[in-house]
Order: structure tokens, then C-alpha cells, then sequence
């Protein structure tokens, strides 16, 4: 039986070439693509693949929220990170949103294939560069305790924030969610309040810095 594949990229030309090599893989089939993460969890939870391959740098929303909403509702499809980053709160991120891998982008095919086979086998892939942030920043912080990611803001205010910060207007969000306006104003104003800003540039700053959003979709 074939491992079943869902890619989630919003470079098109990126989801084609992995389509096509994955496609001459033995042992692995492409069963559906995304573009955007929000498209990846539907897909994920209508085609039930064995692996999602995940960039983070996503519109509408980002692949570390989009892997959490995955993983509550398919515990048993694992995850593998796709991203140009290498920072710790990127790698951290993906891990504590349930992923079981991470790879950089420019790596070799090679290695995607081999990442998608032992996660299936129940061990976790991390690329040698990954490897090598992961122990350093272990090895630097171990035992330095820090706040969580995103000043304790829900996953669902998570999600406002990322759409506020990529240029959607509250009614736009609203829609996109299938909620009242005031509610994403009342969204809105508890985030400002729990982040401290005062504007929507402040806020789009943070979602930025946060890797909520890299706006260079």
C-alpha cells in the first residue's frame, strides 16, 4: 500500500516539482495539493493523507496553525515542516503544534523521501542544519524558561491576527471565518490589549516578527 501525500506550498512551481518527483517515488502517491493553509487543513481532513508535507510561510493561515488544526483532528496523519527557516521558533513551532519533521528547502529531494519514511515508521526527521540549531539553542537555553509564542493569545485569535496583519478587512475576516463583525472586533481588541499595541501596524509588526505571516505572498 502506497503512503498517501498532501502538499501544502503557495509557490505553485514548488507543489509541480514535488509533485513530480514524489510521483516516481516508489511506495508514495501525491493524493492532493494546497495553496494556502487554511485550503491544507480542508484537504487534510476530506482526503485523510498519511503525510502532510507543510511550508509555515503561508497565506490566510500560516503552516504552524494549520499543522496544530490538523493534528486535533487527524492525530494519526504526521506532519512534515517545509520551510526556507531555520531559526529555533520556527523549528519549536512546528514540533509543539504536533509535527514530526523538518526540512529545509534546499535540500535534496533525496531527503524528503527519506523524511516521509520515518516519520511513517513512528521516528521523528530533522535535517543536519535543524539538527544542529536544535542542539545549540537546547544547549544555550536549557535552563532558561521562556513565555509561550504568542503571548498566550488562542488559536483562534491566532488566526484573526494573521488575517488583520496580510490586509484583510474586518469584514473580510468575519466572512472568511463565518463570524459575526463584532466579534472579530472584540477578537481584535483582546489581542491589542494581551500584545500592548495600539494599531494595526503595531499589530502587523508583531505577526511578522512572530512568523505568523511573512507578507511576501
Amino acid at each position: 500500500m502506497k503512503t498517501r501525500v498532501l502538499l501544502a506550498d503557495d509557490h505553485k512551481i514548488m507543489r509541480e516539482g514535488l509533485r513530480s518527483l514524489l510521483a516516481i517515488t516508489p511506495g508514495l502517491e501525491v493524493v492532493g495539493e494546497a495553496g494556502d493553509g487554511r485550503t491544507a487543513v480542508q484537504m487534510a481532513l476530506k482526503l485523510t493523507p498519511d503525510v502532510v508535507v507543510m511550508d509555515i510561510g503561508m497565506p490566510d493561515l500560516n503552516g504552524v496553525d494549520a499543522t496544530r488544526q490538523i493534528k486535533a483532528r487527524l492525530p494519526g496523519t504526521k506532519v512534515i515542516a517545509l520551510s526556507l527557516h531555520s531559526d529555533e521558533r520556527f523549528i519549536t513551532g512546528m514540533f509543539k503544534a504536533g509535527a514530526s519533521g523538518y526540512l529545509l528547502k534546499d535540500g535534496a529531494f533525496e531527503e524528503l523521501a527519506c523524511a516521509i519514511r520515518t516519520v511513517i515508521d513512528g521516528h521523528t526527521y530533522l535535517c543536519p542544519r535543524v539538527a544542529k540549531t536544535v542542539v545549540k539553542d537546547y544547549l544555550r537555553d536549557a535552563m532558561v524558561v521562556t513565555s509561550p509564542r504568542g503571548h498566550g493569545l488562542s488559536d483562534r485569535e491566532r488566526e484573526v491576527l494573521q488575517l488583520i496583519a496580510e490586509g484583510w478587512s474586518t469584514k473580510e475576516v468575519a466572512d472568511r471565518l463565518d463570524v459575526s463583525v463584532k466579534t472579530i472586533e472584540t477578537h481584535r481588541a483582546r489581542i491589542m490589549e494581551r500584545l500592548g499595541v495600539h494599531s494595526v501596524a503595531e499589530l502587523t509588526k508583531y505577526a511578522v516578527r512572530e512568523g505568523l505571516t511573512s507578507l511576501e505572498t
